[in-house]
């Protein structure tokens, strides 16, 4: 019988469902001749029969002869390997199909999902196009998966668009296309999507909040009852966590033992501008102070001169998980525990879930309630926790008596650096300043930016951007509202001397809202530097609120949005009214509290031993409010700080 008729014998057998008789003779045929299609139709065969790791071996085969289809038939084998779990042998054959798996989403699904149980997302993010734009669900969950985290990068937020093409009633997308959206000020897609954001929360808020990353929430939803259970999940730590740590032995001594947790531990990061004073200002003496550190070390490589050591005893954690870290922090027998991160980018909050110390505290990194992390107390004063706020945290409120917010005096400068012209500002126009991170810019806030430069037509905005696409999406939304060009000045990141020194040349900053400017402000404030802000309705909007208060300038707090317009449009039409502004400025900033960094210090100590008394007792935590000392009637003395004004 010849080779022909053997095939055409089998073939007919196939598609008849005789699988049998087709195997008999395609075993018959491969004894006279060994080609492609009797290998490819042996393979279909062995699959209908069951036998499908014959079938993977049988299209490599069939690849080997070569021939247009090689790579199909490669692939074919590599899927086959993948359903039944032989993980290697797909991935040795998915490696000459990476290009091909650029166009095939089933071979960039299969390929992602083997390199990802190794431990390598990187190299595979080339396949986010073809999984974004697939027709199915499974891979577009696998782009999902990829995702960097990071929403200034550009291959996230097209991967979350398509996305959202593909599915766009998806609460998780929706949600997270705004954060990309509002990361490059797209007030467009804003607009468009807040009528599904506002059915959503009229619908059911708890389900939109349960996809809502905490720290995005906090930048558009001022809403502490909601922002309390963004990512809740009550499976994040067992439900007797809490009473298991305060009751296990502990050896207390008469020094507290203070250790802090970050990522945060490098001189130029905005954490360590307000805190490292304070930090370094601890009564040795009384307070044993560990910093756990797990630092991206390239953040430490250009601080080879500077000593970390004057923060306290310095211990990496970097590469430890979530649990020896735990344990690295018992072994140090630490008392109070303070996370400075929570749920901002790199924290590791997760750390206390298992039992790191008696007392677990949450401050200054991330500005409402840690979700789904055990914790005690959070460190605030009475403006940004104010008593209507108590039901809408997890913790507990430790109240400073001023405000939460320390900073450190002793390294910024003071300098005549810059002219109106270096800047790139008109000598005479009236200008407002904004130097916060754009996403804050919120639609609400831009739209009443908008009318106030609209009521001020001789005044300048003079915004700091870092990305290109966030500068011409915020420039497209003025112009488009009928502001010239040339009244929108953009400046970048510059040097932190020089950042201090050219916030004199604005004649008023603007506050965004709603999630204020936090070191910004107090940049700002020390510069001496007006800010006009908006009295919020979470933590993160009663920042700026605070720091006014706490450096006697209060009047600079609006308390509607009418308000805000009103008092920069006066502002304006009476510059000289900003002027007694700026000389209590100068003469608070060193005598108030908020750059006291040695009288911040000791409440913060006092605050800490309160914790101490009621765990050494044991009592549960409870709200406290840590007493004032007396005011100070002769200014602070600060050190390393040149002073030019």
């Amino acid at each position: 019988m010849t080779s022909q008729i053997l095939f055409s014998s089998a073939s007919k057998s196939f598609h008849k469902g005789k699988y049998t008789e087709a195997l008999a003779s395609l075993n018959k045929l491969l004894d006279h001749s060994r080609d492609v299609k009797t290998y490819a139709l042996l393979a279909k065969t062995l699959i209908a029969l069951g036998f499908k790791e014959d079938a993977a071996k049988t299209y490599v085969l069939a690849a080997e002869l070569g021939g247009s289809r090689a790579e199909d038939f490669y692939a074919d084998a590599m899927k086959i390997y993948f359903e039944l779990g032989q993980d290697e042998m797909a991935l040795s054959l998915g490696r000459p199909l990476l290009e091909r798996a650029r166009r095939d989403p089933e071979l960039a699904f299969i390929i992602t999902s083997l390199f990802l149980k190794r431990g390598e997302k990187d190299m595979v993010r080339v396949f986010l196009p073809a999984l974004s734009t697939s027709s199915n669900s499974k891979h577009n969950s696998l782009a999902f998966l990829l995702l960097t985290g990071t929403p200034e990068n550009p291959r996230d937020r097209e991967t979350v668009a398509n996305l959202l093409e593909r599915l766009p009633r998806s609460i998780v997308v929706i949600m997270a296309h705004l954060v990309f959206q509002r990361e490059v000020n797209n007030y467009w897609e804003m607009e468009r999507l807040q009528p599904e954001l506002d059915r959503m929360l009229a619908k059911n808020p708890a389900q939109m909040m349960k996809v809502e990353a905490p720290f995005y929430n906090l930048h558009w939803l001022a809403d502490e009852a909601l922002n309390k259970i963004a990512s809740y999940k009550p499976e994040a730590y067992p439900a007797t966590n809490k009473l298991e740590r305060h009751s296990r032995p502990h050896a207390w001594s008469k020094k507290l033992r203070i250790g802090y947790l970050s990522s945060d531990l490098w001189h130029d990061h905005a954490t360590m501008k307000l805190a490292g004073g304070v930090l370094s200002l601890h009564d040795r003496e009384k307070y044993d102070v560990t910093v756990f550190c797990y630092t991206d070390p390239r953040h430490l490589k250009a601080e080879i001169d500077q000593d970390r050591s004057k923060w306290g005893k310095i211990v990496t954690i970097r590469d430890l998980n979530d649990a020896a870290a735990a344990q690295t922090i018992r072994d140090h027998n630490i008392d109070i525990l303070i996370d400075m991160k929570g749920h901002t980018r790199g924290g590791r909050p997760g750390i206390l879930n298992h039992k790191a110390a008696p007392v677990q505290v949450a401050w200054l990194g991330f500005p409402g309630t840690t979700v789904n992390i055990d914790l005690d107390y959070i460190i605030g004063d009475h403006h940004v926790l104010p008593d209507q706020s108590k039901p809408h945290y997890w913790e507990k409120f430790c109240r400073m008596p001023e405000s939460y917010q320390p900073n450190d005096p002793f390294n910024r400068p003071r300098r005549d650096l810059f002219t109106r012209a270096n800047a790139g500002l008109p000598e005479d126009a009236f200008v407002f300043g904004s130097f916060n991170a754009t996403r804050k810019i919120s639609l609400a806030n831009v739209n009443l930016w908008v009318r106030i430069l609209k009521a001020t037509p001789g005044s300048v905005l003079w915004l700091m951007c870092k990305a290109d696409e966030a500068r011409d999406n915020l420039l497209r939304r003025f112009t488009s509202a009928g502001i010239e060009a040339k009244r929108i000045v953009f400046t970048k990141v510059v040097s932190y001397e020089e950042h201090l020194a050219r916030l004199t040349l604005a004649d008023l900053g603007l506050d965004t809202y709603p999630y204020n400017g936090h070191t910004t402000t107090s940049e700002q404030l020390w510069a001496g530097l007006p800010v006009l802000t908006l009295k919020g309705s979470h933590f993160a909007s009663r920042v700026s609120e605070s720091l006014l208060r706490a450096i006697g300038v209060p009047e600079l707090i609006a308390e509607s949005e009418d308000d805000y317009l009103r008092m920069a449009v006066e502002f304006y039409q009476n510059r000289e009214r900003l002027e007694p502004f700026k000389a209590r400025l100068e003469e608070n900033r060193l005598v108030k509290p908020l750059f006291d960094a040695e009288r911040f210090c000791r409440h913060l100590e006092k605050a800490y031993d309160l914790m101490a008394e009621r765990a050494r007792q044991g009592l549960g935590p409870d709200h406290i409010d840590v007493p004032a000392l007396p005011d100070r009637a002769t200014p602070f003395l600060i050190e390393n700080t040149v002073d030019n004004t």
